[in-house]
């Protein structure tokens, strides 16, 4: 059964857990407008507020004029409430019409009005200008937040250098159209995708992989925007427009990643739509029920400690922090390289326990060499090895590319009337009317070629040959072990997460590197349903299974893992659109630092979770013994939403390499 949390890819979807926030998001992007303009814009309707409170209390504690009437008093701390209190009460109206009566905005309202009919007009002010500033630094908080993650990736120039006519000229760089030629010069940063054109390169990809190691590349290679070139004039042909660039897809997929909610967070924005009603019933019974059982009773004194008891009860500080600390994991992520898709694969994170990985290109760098050729000496090894280097020749396997690197050109003449790859096994081929195959030993047992036995080759992948049943030789073909897996291996086990390895390869292979890396638990000479099932019986004895791939070749697998992650590379479309979670430069190094993201996010969010709880339940219980307060409450409200948001931005500060 596929326990993978589904994407939300309509408005169904989350139409019962998002609609509390409705009249929210809309008082947040009034902010977000508001930020856009001048920073008086901004922080107008506090001023004015504060400005006429200063004045009500001056004159109410201090000056106390004849002149300064109840009338009086009643008009100026009014023209203090309004500006900041009339954006809330139409919001609790918008709220009301779309049919969430108990927002925060209605208790706000009730709250505070309720204050003034009772003469309170100090706190009722205070409650709301507090209120008001508290949104503000939200809105400041959620802006800052995905900037951060916006800076990490997308600084390239607004103009690029572009030759036309043989002169260079200075274009916008959303104008540029594939097939342009554009300058770097030394220190710029790429602002599109492109293949370089110069001899050679060197390149900052931290913008990128998070990794600041310079990259070489030489003509023909792909570079990519957002990379930075480091020492000399360079020239590319553009591939991409601006929008179509990989740092455009990566920006766009994470500042999209908070639609995939965490069930924490969907379970709090449930809680707070049971919740919030609740605490409205409980405040009318706080105000009223007292009048049965006390022979002194008063209203405006019970009325008062309802009314903190409302203003406490908002749900702001967990539902703003919660989705805010996760979006802070998300950005601690891009700054380490890693693309994380949504807040629901952190908290699948948190509690992994298992990891599945693919050997070939993630363990090893995917990078094979011809190590040795032996052929029966009864063929031609040079005519053999030509017939597979113009079988492999539409092949981007590794293993095809280390052939076409050791036979060179391609032999033109040489004529395949029929080409059959055979899933798990290899390729089977006509050329000029001899059947050729090439493959592991299984495609020789399938087709019933018989062959001596062959000596182990440690560490090396086996490529066997054969035309018309009869045995050819075989190619011994090594890949390198990356440097960084060894490392990832052990702080993987130091994190109480075990490695299993499975893999298409010879068994022999994989087994070698398992015991270089120090993993225990290793299989080779699986076919892809052979994955599958092995797949399967680890999930049954794990609760939480990651598998690490390339993205693309192991769908299959990928569908049934909990998280899918893509060792993406900077380059792969593929990877980037299908995986959960893709590692943008290949480190494996970089899958224990996944895991340490989302267990730090998960401990920040239930950080912010139980200090609310713990506050609220606190001046809640104080609130309605009359022991507190409406400025108590403010804190409650507002303070505690503030301290949760400070908390939850510091995720992005934590140096996760070194954790």
């Amino acid at each position: 059964m596929n326990n993978k949390p589904q994407k939300c890819n309509s408005d169904s979807c989350c139409s019962t857990t998002d609609q509390h926030r409705h009249g929210e998001e809309h008082s947040h992007e009034h902010h977000h407008h508001h930020a856009e303009g001048s920073k008086w814009k901004i922080y107008q309707p506090i001023v004015l507020s504060a400005f006429f409170f200063l004045v009500a209390i001056g004159l109410d504690k201090w000056l106390q004029p004849l002149w300064f009437t109840p009338s009086i008093r009643f008009v100026i701390y009014l023209l203090a409430y309004l500006p900041v209190g009339f954006p809330v009460v139409v919001d609790a109206l918008r709220s009301i019409r779309n049919g969430d009566v108990f927002s925060e905005f209605f208790l706000m309202v009730i709250a505070t009005l309720g204050a003034f009919a009772i003469g309170e007009y100090p706190e009722a002010v205070a409650v709301m200008l507090f209120y008001a500033l508290g949104e503000i630094f939200q809105s400041l908080a959620v802006s800052k937040a995905r900037s951060n993650v916006k800076s990490l990736l997308d600084q390239r120039p607004d103009e690029v250098s572009v030759w036309n006519a043989g002169e260079l000229k200075q274009v916008k760089a959303v104008n540029i159209t594939p097939g342009e030629i554009i300058q770097i010069k030394p220190g710029e940063k790429l602002a599109l995708d492109g293949v370089l054109l110069s001899e050679q390169a060197s390149f900052n990809t931290a913008a990128l992989s998070g990794e600041s190691i310079p990259s070489d590349m030489v003509k023909g290679d792909k570079v990519l925007a957002g990379m930075i070139n480091l020492n000399t004039l360079v020239q590319v042909e553009v591939s991409a427009a601006y929008q179509d660039s990989k740092l455009s897809k990566i920006l766009k997929l994470v500042q999209e990643a908070s639609t995939h909610k965490a069930p924490t967070e969907l379970f709090i924005r449930k809680f707070a739509r049971i919740y919030t009603p609740i605490v409205v019933f409980m405040a009318i019974a706080i105000c009223l029920l007292p009048y049965f059982f006390s022979s002194d009773y008063q209203f405006s004194h019970w009325l008062y400690r309802s009314l903190i008891f409302l203003v406490v009860s908002c749900p702001c500080a967990l539902v703003i922090s919660i989705p805010l600390g996760y979006f802070g994991g998300i950005g601690a992520a891009s700054r380490n390289g890693i693309l994380v898709k949504g807040g629901n694969y952190l908290d699948i994170l948190a509690k992994l326990n298992h990891v599945v990985a693919d050997k070939t290109g993630t363990l090893t760098k995917g990078v094979f060499k011809v190590k040795s050729v032996h052929i029966n000496p009864s063929f031609d090894e040079q005519k053999i090895l030509s017939m597979l280097n113009v079988v492999e020749r539409g092949s981007s396997h590794p293993i095809a590319t280390a052939i076409h690197e050791y036979v060179g050109e391609v032999d033109k003449s040489i004529d395949i009337t029929e080409q059959e790859e055979i899933a798990g096994h290899g390729l089977r081929a006509k050329i000029d009317g001899q059947t050729f195959l090439a493959g592991n030993f299984r495609l020789l047992d399938r087709f019933h070629v018989d062959y001596p036995s062959v000596s182990a080759n440690e560490g090396s992948t086996l490529l066997a040959l054969a035309i018309n049943q009869e045995y050819v030789g075989y190619i011994a073909i090594s890949d390198e072990i990356k440097a960084e897996s060894a490392l990832a291996v052990k702080q993987l086990n130091d994190r109480g997460v075990l490695l299993t390895i499975l893999s298409g390869d010879k068994n022999s292979v994989v087994q070698d590197v398992a015991k270089q890396l120090g993993v225990t638990e290793a299989f080779g000479d699986l076919l892809p349903e052979d994955k599958v099932d092995k797949f399967k019986a680890i999930k049954q004895q794990h609760q939480q299974v990651v598998f690490v791939g390339d993205g693309v070749n192991d769908a299959p697998v990928l569908a049934l893992s909990d998280v899918g992650i893509a060792m993406g590379g900077l380059g792969s479309d593929a990877a980037i659109e299908t995986a959960d979670v893709v590692i943008q430069d290949d480190n494996p190094m970089k899958i224990p630092i996944a895991i340490a993201i989302g267990k730090q996010t998960r401990k920040v969010v239930w950080q912010n979770i139980l200090f609310a709880f713990a506050v609220k339940a606190i001046v809640l219980v104080l609130g309605a013994g009359g022991l507190a307060t409406m400025w108590e409450a403010v804190f409650a409200d507002v303070g505690v939403a503030l301290l949760a948001i400070f908390n939850a931005i510091r995720i992005q500060q934590i140096d996760f390499s070194k954790t």
